[in-house]
């Protein structure tokens, strides 16, 4: 059976699927994204998602392709055509084909692109073993709350890794704080046992997976700060992790090629993934309303 993608209105053969050379997209990167976890054939945080899209496209002052029920329609019947139970499902929004000019074309039609990807059941054991990350210089715009398909900083900063033998780079800003990762959130867990996520603002994305953490851990007994933290003590915590739609909670067990705690997964990054699993199997995802900015 060929993979079925969604293009302006038709689902199509994965391999017949195109949009113009005059995207605005493909010419500017003038578009945003989703990513959207699947999950036993339900989409994880989808609230969440279509919510922060909706900021993406405010933001962008580009307009809906539709409205949210029948892209929400449109996302079913990508998943049920392609048979995924398990996996990731990507929708991308361009403000539409248009003669090269950095002014908004005036009308505009908007590109819709979505397509799903087959991924192996979340396995705990392999988010527990832990990965190593390296840190970077953060080059990316001052609008990061934006969920932009301009990602070439974040695609260097993923190569570096790959390159240094690591498998994820925090983005570090001009002051030496960790903003987060190519991909994903950053956390730390200190000394003392303070959960450390940085403030949701337009210094980070503020990730679908890291709102379904912070509103599951509200009734539990984990002191939660939201503030900056340095790369030195990111080395000299207790604890580290990455959150995102596609990494769930994972561990991170080194640094720049240093040993976090004991070198294997914390005792709270192990609750906390238990805690998040618990309540995405339960609510599907964030239920409060983010603050974006």
């Amino acid at each position: 059976m060929s993979k079925i993608a969604y293009v302006n209105g038709q689902y199509l053969s994965h391999s017949l699927a195109k949009v113009h050379i005059e995207d605005r997209g493909y010419q500017f990167a003038d578009g945003v994204y989703e990513v959207i976890a699947i999950h036993e054939g339900k989409f994880l945080g989808e609230k969440g998602h279509l919510n922060r899209l909706a900021h993406s496209l405010e933001a962008l002052r580009i307009d809906w392709p539709m409205d949210k029920r029948p892209l929400s329609m449109v996302m079913r019947e990508v998943r049920r055509r392609n048979r995924v139970r398990n996996g990731l499902l990507y929708l991308q929004i361009t403000r539409g084909v248009a003669p090269r000019d950095h002014a908004f074309p005036n009308p505009s039609v908007s590109t819709l692109v979505i397509t799903v990807t087959k991924r192996p059941a979340i396995d705990k054991a392999e988010l527990l073993a832990g990965i190593e990350i390296i840190t970077t210089p953060d080059l990316r715009w001052k609008r990061r709350d934006i969920k932009s398909i301009s990602l070439l900083p974040n695609v260097l900063a993923k190569q570096a890794a790959i390159e240094a033998g690591a498998q994820e780079a925090w983005q570090v800003d001009e002051k030496g704080f960790v903003t987060e990762g190519s991909a994903t959130n950053a956390w730390i867990v200190t000394k003392s046992g303070e959960l450390i996520t940085r403030d949701a603002g337009e210094e980070i994305l503020n990730g679908i997976t890291r709102l379904a953490i912070l509103e599951a851990v509200q009734d539990q007994d984990i002191k939660l700060l939201y503030r900056p933290f340095s790369v030195t003590e990111a080395r000299d915590a207790r604890e580290a992790f990455i959150s995102s739609s596609n990494s769930h909670v994972r561990a991170v067990t080194k640094i720049d090629g240093k040993a976090i705690g004991n070198g294997l997964a914390g005792e709270l990054t192990r609750r906390l993934l238990d805690i998040y699993m618990e309540f995405m199997e339960g609510e599907g995802g964030p239920q409060q309303e983010a603050r974006w900015n």
